[in-house]
């Protein structure tokens, strides 16, 4: 005779403790956390100052302010035109694209899966029980947003696009083409921004994602093939680019502000 639920409840251990880890599993949440709001604050300050975002005769323009198409915008830096009026203080000069840029980090695979273990202990680690006691996923407001993520990657294509114009056009000047520190710092924080966005679940399912037969679309294989070795390195492109997006923020402000001479090669 089987035995009921309630007694094979009986013969479980009873485990008192939240978890027989005995590793220190709290270190990655914790790092995380540590990590994701000390630069949530740094970009939250910089984006807030309107100040020191652009170097003009150098052509560099933060990418935490681009585009620049407000006229409190300085006037070299408004490389797509004064689409808006002077901004009140405190707004950020880039908040065209902002939104669109933090609902891509947001709904991203595996920013979920870092922000809810850090922030939300749902749940902190493997095999550590989460102090919820409800469990709804994502398919209640607000976590019901996160199936917009497709919508913010083709936003974050455009942006891309963006930030690659800004890094070219810094690389001429007045007097022709010209090269600093900055045109590279601004070089390769653009060529993070492209393989991590490239790098999205989202991109790899549009490229082939739906295909029943690859041999019959033999191109779109091969870039399913190339997006999927891209694809295994979203985690570490998701923090390289949060790296490099503040460095190159930081060094465009410090030579703005005259705190830091740029390093010229050319011009």
């Amino acid at each position: 005779m089987a035995a009921t639920t309630s007694e094979v409840r009986k013969q479980r251990a009873q485990i008192g403790v939240r978890t027989l880890r005995g590793d220190r599993w709290w270190l990655a949440p914790l790092g995380t956390f540590a990590g994701l709001t000390a630069w949530l604050l740094y970009a939250l300050i910089r984006t807030a100052t309107q100040s020191n975002y652009w170097v003009d005769g150098y052509n560099y323009l933060s990418p935490f302010s681009s585009p620049c198409v407000s006229a409190s915008c300085a006037e070299g830096a408004r490389h797509f035109g004064t689409w808006l009026p002077e901004f009140p203080p405190l707004i950020p000069l880039g908040i065209l694209v902002l939104p669109f840029l933090l609902g891509f980090r947001l709904t991203c695979y595996y920013y979920r899966k870092a922000y809810y273990r850090s922030f939300w202990l749902s749940p902190p680690a493997c095999a550590v029980a989460e102090p919820h006691s409800k469990y709804t996923g994502e398919t209640r407001f607000p976590l019901i947003a996160q199936n917009l993520h497709r919508y913010f990657f083709y936003a974050a294509l455009v942006v891309s696009l963006i930030n690659t114009y800004d890094a070219v056009y810094a690389f001429f000047g007045k007097n022709g083409f010209q090269m600093g520190l900055g045109n590279l710092i601004l070089l390769g924080n653009v060529i993070m921004l492209w393989a991590y966005t490239l790098s999205c679940h989202s991109c790899r399912h549009i490229t082939a994602g739906r295909l029943n037969h690859f041999s019959r679309h033999p191109l779109r294989y091969r870039m399913w093939t190339w997006i999927s070795k891209l694809n295994a390195k979203h985690m570490q492109l998701a923090w390289i680019t949060l790296g490099t997006l503040a460095l190159t923020d930081a060094y465009i402000g410090l030579v703005a502000a005259d705190v830091l001479p740029d390093l010229r090669f050319f011009n």
